[in-house]
């Protein structure tokens, strides 16, 4: 029996070249057993228990590829919730595999530093027409000639059917078998490490999805005492927690132990309820820390959250915080879309005072920081001046923001080329670590609905009326694309396509400000611009920006409007070394010799000092 308040490991491990140990927490039952094999031939063995809601049992050496699942008194067999391997589908038995066996080639690897992040985030499931982890691979020198240095995947656990956001994942520790399964993710991140190229995963540790999950049959892995949006969230703070934290722990862990992760993002933060002296955030911050210098590597943890108290989230253990390494940036993706759409719907309405949002954006990190949100009726946020721009992720464009609406339609669909131009300028001119979304740069058309594939009825119907209600909060009031038909996955893969016309000008526009983001540290420096809006109105103002320090500093102009400005005489003594409207990036074209000042539509300029 178990003494030792530090609970035993669960899943397969190897005692000897002879033995196996089979491990698993079901303190809901009183009798389990363990299934090897499937059928008629398979072998039922009695676990004992050894406390605390533990059961373990011996077996002789087991090699990869046996199917097995867990009985619970007597019940049906029932995969392991901390499966490994689920090559059948979430309704099957579990496979062993031993994520040890494979031989790795990226010893030399150490990861990217936080500052020099360019991240893109891609759905493996769309990003080519195989939808598979081994396709990915040759578009890997695409990206680094772009100038990205981190691609990030949105969730692999597995999920119910075989196309999905990955948002629904009720196996956390098996990669999705329609993508490939383990083992090729793990070729894929050791062919990115091989090119150059870090691997984030973005992790689910608010909910299980609702189609598939064991885990409450098993033990109290959910409590009712939080609702998240998706459901019970996860219980780390009530009585049996203690297994819940080891199990999310070891699968952090995982990531960066087996698969060589070189960073976590933490989806929806703020559904992570945990009221214990010792936050489960800062345990994963740390484990993740930990593991990686345990083999010289670095890795990142950033949380996606929409609290606005950076002080909660980042700030080290000894101040009240969580210690993680940075968090998504929200407030700069609502500002820019406000000034480049129009919108003030939703919670749009917080960004309604265009341009002045982007502006405080620019220099505060947040907008609101503790000032009244007309959105949520009350105040929100506090104040993130204290930390550097490289603690945040800024984006126009994510999953989420593409994904959530009713056309699920990207900005090169709804906006004029120039102003798509523009977006990639705020984005990549601004003191902030850049996310781009896959097909961004070269202003990809196909839209990115949500999907799903599950095959629950009643749970198919609450989940279409749950996406039309979503949408008219906004006010959007059309059809939807269906979410569980296969053409809705089908028109969101992308086109990789940018040989000729706008999209090849768009895609050299984003190399061109990512390559000058490396060589020039001026767009390095990562404290706060200073801003200035010049013009008379809101509709036809130009952002003006002052990067880096007084011995070396860029002026940058933005052109908010879709009309030709002016800019002040004191823009107008030197040329700019950049301008957004050549031909080269799709423009009408202008000729920095006859500068006078004048911006063309949402062009945008930079300048060295007079």
């Amino acid at each position: 029996m178990i003494d030792d308040p530090e609970l035993p490991s669960t899943g397969l491990s190897t005692v000897s070249e002879s033995q196996s140990r089979w491990r698993v927490w079901a303190p809901k039952a009183d009798r389990v057993e363990l299934v090897l094999g499937l059928g008629d031939e398979a072998q039922r063995l009695t676990m004992e228990p050894i406390g605390l809601g533990f059961f373990e049992c011996m077996t002789a050496h087991i090699e990869p590829g046996v199917r097995y699942a867990y009985r619970l008194d007597g019940g049906p067999p029932l995969p392991d919730p901390c499966s490994r391997s689920q090559p059948d589908g979430v309704n099957a038995a579990s496979e062993v595999w031993f994520p040890e066996r494979f031989r790795w080639n990226d010893d030399a690897w150490r990861g990217v530093e936080r500052s020099r992040l360019v991240v893109y985030e891609l759905h493996v499931g769309t990003f080519t027409p195989e939808g598979t982890f081994e396709a990915l691979i040759p578009r890997v020198e695409e990206l680094l000639d772009l100038g990205i240095t981190a691609i990030e995947l949105m969730p692999v656990g597995q999920f119910s059917g075989t196309r999905g956001w990955g948002y629904d994942g009720v196996f956390p520790f098996a990669p999705q078998n329609s993508y490939g399964g383990p083992e090729a993710l793990q070729r894929l991140v050791d062919a990115c490490h091989r090119r150059g190229m870090a691997v984030f995963l973005d992790v689910i540790y608010n909910h299980f999805g609702p189609e598939g999950n064991v885990f409450p049959l098993f033990g109290d892995y959910l409590t009712d005492t939080y609702k998240t949006a998706w459901g019970p969230a996860l219980n780390f703070d009530g009585r049996g927690s203690d297994a819940v934290r080891a199990m999310v722990l070891e699968n952090a862990r995982q990531w960066i132990r087996d698969y060589h992760i070189d960073g976590l993002r933490l989806d929806a933060a703020d559904q992570i309820f945990d009221r214990s002296p010792r936050n489960i955030l800062s345990e994963i911050a740390e484990v993740v820390h930990v593991e990686a210098a345990r083999v010289g590597r670095c890795a990142h943890v950033f949380a996606e959250t929409d609290l606005n108290d950076a002080p909660r989230f980042l700030h080290p253990v000894d101040r009240g915080g969580y210690q993680l390494d940075g968090q998504w940036n929200d407030d700069f993706h609502h500002a820019a879309h406000v000034v480049l759409t129009g919108e003030t719907n939703g919670y749009y309405a917080d960004f309604a005072d265009s341009p002045a949002a982007l502006a405080k954006a620019y220099e505060r990190l947040f907008v609101n920081d503790g000032n009244y949100s007309p959105f949520r009726g009350r105040r929100h946020g506090t104040k993130a001046t204290e930390f550097s721009g490289d603690r945040f992720l800024a984006f126009t464009q994510n999953h989420d923001q593409v994904g959530n609406r009713l056309k699920s339609d990207r900005y090169a669909s709804m906006l004029a080329p120039s102003a798509v131009r523009l977006a990639a300028g705020i984005l990549l001119l601004a003191p902030r670590l850049p996310l781009i979304f896959m097909g961004e740069e070269y202003g990809e058309t196909r839209p990115f609905p949500f999907f799903c594939d599950f095959q629950d009825p009643g749970l198919i119907e609450m989940i279409r009326e749950g996406r039309k209600a979503e949408f008219s909060y906004f006010g959007w009031e059309a059809e939807i694309l269906d979410p569980f038909a296969t053409s809705t996955r089908d028109s969101a893969v992308l086109s990789w396509f940018w040989e000729s016309g706008q999209r090849l000008g768009l895609r050299l526009l984003y190399r061109d400000l990512l390559r000058l983001r490396r060589e020039l540290p001026t767009l390095a420096d990562f404290s706060p611009a200073r801003t200035r809006l010049i013009g008379d109105d809101a509709a036809n103002s130009v952002l003006s920006v002052r990067r880096g320090g007084s011995h070396q500093e860029l002026r940058i102009a933005l052109n908010l409007s879709p009309n030709v400005q002016q800019l002040t005489e004191d823009w107008q003594n030197k040329p700019p070394f950049f301008r957004s409207e050549i031909e080269r990036y799709g423009g009408p074209g202008c000729e920095s010799a006859s500068w006078h000042g004048h911006l063309q539509p949402h062009e945008f300029v930079i300048l060295e000092p007079s």
